[in-house]
């Protein structure tokens, strides 16, 4: 009786652990995850401590486990992490700091490998097919490009702008480069690790930025601007400038920037913009353009980066709340083990079927609709 029980706890541990292989419903029941890296708010240890932290998002966003990541000795301060990014196609998951790359296996959660870069590192992007890796120098001269599974470096890109922020187009044709001493959005061809164009320039240098799916337009961040610009990716020409109606400009705590975050929602509504000054993100109608303010919701803290779950029905602002995209309600914090508030600017959705990855999203809010000209 006593071995059975302990046979039967057993195997609700292991299920508790690794609940992507036991999903409700049958073995073939899709299983969401967030997957939020920290500290991913500076190297603030308050908002979450060191790893990756994992949310149940099927179970009210409830904690499930942490990753370790970085051992970090007494008497030394832990590195901020810069970037997330995952890949169904290899199962792995891919997390920088400013000073290296690591790679994970999302099925057991195992570290796969490890590498230090010179010039250090900033917000990657992954090829959709998950073999090459774009890897920003820490605000720096260039790129490298590193092959996925093994971390080895394949290619340079040097723009010279101070390299910061990239995403991957969603056909994997084109990689968008922004760095923090450029006021053009530069544009790679990754096969043969080259900027074939860019657009701008913009008004200041750019900061946080999105694009629709079609690789038409983008949307970015500049500094001094409560508000953001939009660019023709086929022109190359900037179009419209839009400036928050209603709230008045100051102060931030982090970056400088008014408004450090820009999101479309997947299927390309609605622009939902950062507001540090004000704790708050600003809603735009999308559908037209420029781009129509309509709502505001006021947030815990100053944000400075949004996302959204793969259906858009939940919005991610770095602050730590969980918001439905519909209502416009929060409907959930996140909170580690302690219970304690977690906030990161790094989080990225994974979706398990029959024991194995086969969704992930993105770290940025990119629009996901490829039907649009």
């Amino acid at each position: 009786m006593k071995l059975t029980r302990l046979v039967a706890a057993f195997a609700l541990g292991l299920i508790a652990a690794f609940p992507a292989f036991a999903p409700a419903g049958g073995a073939a029941a899709e299983r969401h995850f967030l997957y939020v890296a920290t500290p991913g708010i500076r190297n603030y240890v308050d908002y979450g401590g060191v790893g990756v932290l994992v949310y149940d998002m099927d179970a009210g966003y409830t904690f499930v486990r942490r990753i370790p990541t970085e051992q970090v000795p007494a008497g030394r301060e832990p590195e901020n992490v810069k970037g997330i990014a995952a890949s169904a196609r290899t199962g792995r998951l891919y997390v920088t700091t400013f000073r290296r790359v690591m790679a994970f296996d999302l099925a057991t959660d195992a570290k796969l490998w490890e590498k230090a870069f010179d010039g250090g590192c900033d917000r990657l992007a992954i090829s959709p097919d998950g073999t090459l890796l774009y890897v920003p120098s820490f605000e720096g001269p260039h790129w490298n490009v590193l092959d996925a599974r093994s971390g080895e470096p394949v290619g340079k890109v040097v723009v010279n702008s101070g390299a910061h922020n990239t995403i991957y187009g969603p056909d994997g044709t084109r990689v968008y480069l922004a760095g923090l001493k450029s006021t053009t959005l530069a544009i790679a061809d990754p096969s043969t690790h080259q900027v074939v164009a860019g657009v701008g320039p913009f008004s200041n240098v750019i900061r946080p930025f999105t694009i629709n799916g079609s690789q038409t337009l983008c949307f970015v961040n500049v500094n001094n601007l409560l508000g953001f610009e939009v660019g023709d990716i086929r022109t190359g020409k900037m179009l419209h400038r839009v400036e928050v109606a209603g709230y008045e400009r100051g102060p931030v705590k982090r970056h400088g920037c008014p408004s450090h975050g820009i999101a479309l929602t997947p299927d390309e509504r609605e622009l939902w913009l950062a507001d540090g000054h004000n704790s708050a993100v600003h809603i735009f109608d999308a559908q037209t353009m420029p781009p129509k303010q309509r709502t505001t919701i006021t947030l815990r803290d100053q944000p400075g980066w949004i996302t959204f779950s793969l259906d858009g029905t939940r919005a991610f602002p770095s602050t730590g709340e969980v918001i439905d995209t519909a209502t416009r309600k929060i409907v959930a914090t996140l909170t580690d083990e302690q219970h304690h508030a977690v906030q990161s600017e790094k989080v990225i959705e994974v979706v398990f079927g029959a024991g194995k990855v086969v969704r992930t999203g993105d770290q940025f809010g990119i629009g996901r609709r490829t039907d649009k000209p």
